[in-house]
C-alpha cells in the first residue's frame, strides 16, 4: 500500500500544530515548529480566508497524519464508526486508538506511530501470544501485547527495554516493565485521548 514518505515536520506545518510524528524530539528545540520561523516569500494581495469545508479538511488531515492512514483506510473507520451504536466522532477515536500500531506506541514499545507501524510489520509483537504483523489489527479488551521471543534478543529490544521506565503509560493499559508485555485493560474513552484535532468538525466533513 502507498504511503507518505516525505518529511514529516513538512505535515505539522502544513497543520500548524504539533502532531508529535518523530516522538520525544518534537519535544525538545529540535522540532523545526520551535525554531525561528523562515521569512514568508513574497505574497500578492491579502491571505485567502480558509473557508468553514477547509477547516473541516484541515482536522480531518490533522487526524489521518496523526495516525499515518491513507484516505481510503480512513473513510472505513468513519464509516464503521458510523454503523456502531453511540456517538460517531467517540466512536472514530477509540478505533483509532485501538490499531494495534497505536496501542505499541502508548505502551512505550516504540518512540512514534511510524516506528510502531515498523516494529509490527516486522513481526516483533504477539498479541495472545500470536504473531500479529498487521498494524491496523483491533485490539480487544484483555488482549496480551509481547514482543515475540526471539525479537527479545534484539538490540532494540534491549534499548526499549532501558527507556520505558521514564515513559508515560495511559489509564487504559497496564504494562510489566520486566518483559516488555502489556496487557489492555478497557478501551480508551474520549477523555483518555489526548487528540490534536477536532473529531466534531471531522464527522461534519464527512456528513456532508
Amino acid at each position: 500500500m502507498a504511503r507518505y514518505t516525505g518529511p514529516v515536520c513538512r505535515l505539522c506545518r502544513r497543520s500548524g500544530t504539533k502532531l508529535m510524528l518523530k516522538g520525544e524530539r518534537c519535544a525538545t528545540f529540535k522540532c523545526p515548529l520551535e525554531k525561528k520561523a523562515a521569512p514568508s516569500r513574497r505574497r500578492f494581495g491579502p491571505r485567502r480566508k480558509l473557508s468553514d469545508r477547509g477547516m473541516q479538511l484541515r482536522e480531518k488531515q490533522k487526524a489521518r497524519y496523526t495516525y499515518g492512514i491513507l484516505e481510503r483506510q480512513f473513510r472505513r473507520f468513519f464509516a464503521r464508526a458510523e454503523r456502531s451504536p453511540g456517538i460517531t466522532g467517540d466512536n472514530l477515536l477509540q478505533l483509532l486508538e485501538s490499531r494495534l500500531d497505536n496501542v505499541v506506541y502508548r505502551l512505550g514499545f516504540a518512540d512514534s506511530r511510524s516506528q510502531a507501524r515498523q516494529i509490527v510489520r516486522h513481526g516483533h509483537i504477539t498479541v495472545n501470544r500470536h504473531k500479529v504483523n498487521i498494524p491496523s489489527y483491533l485490539i480487544k479488551p484483555g488482549d496480551i501485547i509481547a514482543w515475540k521471543g526471539k525479537s527479545q534478543e534484539s538490540e532494540l529490544y534491549r534499548k526499549i527495554l532501558q527507556d520505558i521506565e521514564g515513559k508515560v503509560i495511559p489509564g487504559w493499559l497496564s504494562l510489566e516493565g520486566g518483559n516488555l508485555s502489556g496487557r489492555v485493560l478497557t478501551l480508551p474513552t474520549p477523555s483518555e485521548i489526548e487528540a490534536k484535532f477536532d473529531v466534531k468538525v471531522i464527522v461534519e466533513y464527512y456528513s456532508r
